[in-house]
């Protein structure tokens, strides 16, 4: 059986002492609907931080959401410089 897309990473996994449920449905419904989406798999808890510092910035949803895009863009280059080696 093939392993999902978002499980494909050599990027390390961390442990978290809280609860990634209860923070995911804490999000909003854009960050969730993004993170079903993406590529990676992300912790509720670093998209949340993204979120959060972007909306404070003042930045619209929609370009919050494209902040997440460049972060998961950047790491998906990290991880392909670490398979190149």
């Amino acid at each position: 059986m093939a392993r999902p897309q978002n499980l494909a990473t050599r990027l390390k996994c961390r442990r978290r002492a809280d609860d990634p449920m209860a923070i995911y449905d804490r999000l909003p419904p854009e960050v969730r609907h993004w993170l079903h989406g993406a590529k990676l798999p992300w912790s509720p808890r670093s998209a949340r931080a993204i979120w959060v510092k972007a909306q404070r910035a003042g930045l619209s949803p929609e370009d919050t959401l494209a902040r997440l895009e460049r972060a998961e863009a950047r790491t998906l280059a990290k991880d392909a410089a670490t398979r190149a080696i």
